[in-house]
C-alpha cells in the first residue's frame, strides 16, 4: 500500500506563528503522522509578523505567478516555503501583498478586526488548492483547521472534484472555539464564488459571520472533528446536527495520534 498522503492547512503554526491551540496542532500532529509512515504537506498564510529572514523564508518560483480570484478581482499568488527547525518537515506559505503583508494577524494595532479578512480567507483557501495543483502532489486527506480554512471542502466537492488531483481526495473540518464577533459585508458570497460554486451552495455565508464560516466547513466536510474543550452555545448547537460525520477526538498524548491515524486510514479507504 503506498503512503497516505495527508495535507494540513490552518492560519498558524509554531514556531513561525502562534495565537491559538491550533498553532501547536498544527506542529505536533504531522510530525507523529510522518514518523507513522503518511506524507505530509502543510500550507498557512505568510501573515506579516512572521520573520522570513529569521525564520529563513524563501520563495519558491516554480509555485508562484498564478492569480487567484476574489470578486471581481484577481491577485497575485506568492509561495514561499521553510523547514521546521528539529524535524524532518516543511512548511509552505500562501503570501500576498494586500493582503498579508501587515504586521498583524486578524486585528490591526487598535485591536480592530479587518475588514477584508474575508477576502484574505477566500484568496487563502483558493490558494492552498491552486499550489497543490502546481506542486503536483494529489493528496488523500486534506485537513483543514479552522474557520479560516473552512472553504476548502465546498471547493473540493465543487470547483475541483473532477480534477486529477482531487478526485478522490477527502476532507477534514477540525472546529475550535476561536470565534469572533464581526460581521462581514453583503458582497461575502460573491466574493467566494468560484466555477461550479453557485449562492445555493453558499447559503450559510450569508450570514456573513464566524457562525456562516463554521457551518460551510461542517456542511462539506467528510469528517468533522470537534476538539475536547469548550465551545460557545451557537458552535455546540451547529455540532449538534452533525451526529452522521462528527468525531471527538481525546486531547492526550500519543493517543490522539493513534485516533488521527486511525481516522485517516478509514477515511482514505
Amino acid at each position: 500500500m503506498s503512503k497516505l498522503r495527508i495535507l494540513y492547512v490552518a492560519s498558524e503554526i509554531n514556531p513561525f506563528l502562534q495565537t491559538s491551540a491550533v498553532a501547536d496542532f498544527v506542529r505536533k500532529l504531522p510530525q507523529a503522522m510522518q514518523e507513522r509512515g503518511m506524507e505530509i504537506r502543510i500550507l498557512v498564510p505568510r501573515f506579516g509578523l512572521i520573520n522570513e529572514r529569521k525564520n529563513r523564508l524563501h520563495e519558491v518560483v516554480r509555485l508562484s505567478g498564478i492569480n487567484i480570484t476574489v470578486g471581481d478581482e484577481e491577485k497575485p499568488l506568492i509561495i514561499k516555503v521553510a523547514s521546521i527547525p528539529n524535524a524532518k518537515l516543511q512548511v509552505y506559505f500562501i503570501d500576498n501583498e494586500d493582503y498579508f503583508q501587515r504586521k498583524h494577524v486578524f486585528l490591526d494595532k487598535d485591536d480592530r478586526f479587518y475588514e477584508d479578512n474575508d477576502e484574505r480567507t477566500i484568496f487563502f483557501c483558493k490558494g492552498v488548492l491552486e499550489t497543490v495543483k502546481k506542486l503536483g502532489w494529489s493528496p488523500d486527506i486534506v485537513h483543514c483547521n479552522d474557520w479560516m480554512t473552512a472553504l476548502i471542502p465546498l471547493y473540493l466537492k465543487t470547483t475541483y472534484k473532477n480534477d486529477p488531483m482531487f478526485k478522490d481526495t477527502k476532507s477534514v473540518f477540525s472546529v475550535y472555539n476561536n470565534s469572533f464577533s464581526y460581521r462581514f459585508d453583503d458582497g461575502l458570497v460573491e466574493k467566494a464564488k468560484a466555477l461550479d460554486v453557485d449562492e445555493d451552495m453558499l447559503q450559510y455565508l450569508k450570514s456573513a459571520d464566524y457562525d456562516g464560516f463554521i457551518r460551510m466547513g461542517c456542511t462539506y466536510a467528510d469528517v468533522v472533528v470537534k476538539a475536547n474543550e469548550d465551545y460557545s452555545e451557537s458552535l455546540n448547537s451547529i455540532l449538534n446536527d452533525l451526529s452522521n460525520k462528527k468525531v471527538e477526538l481525546t486531547e492526550e498524548g500519543e493517543e490522539v495520534a493513534d485516533q488521527y491515524y486511525n481516522l485517516y486510514t478509514d477515511l482514505a479507504g
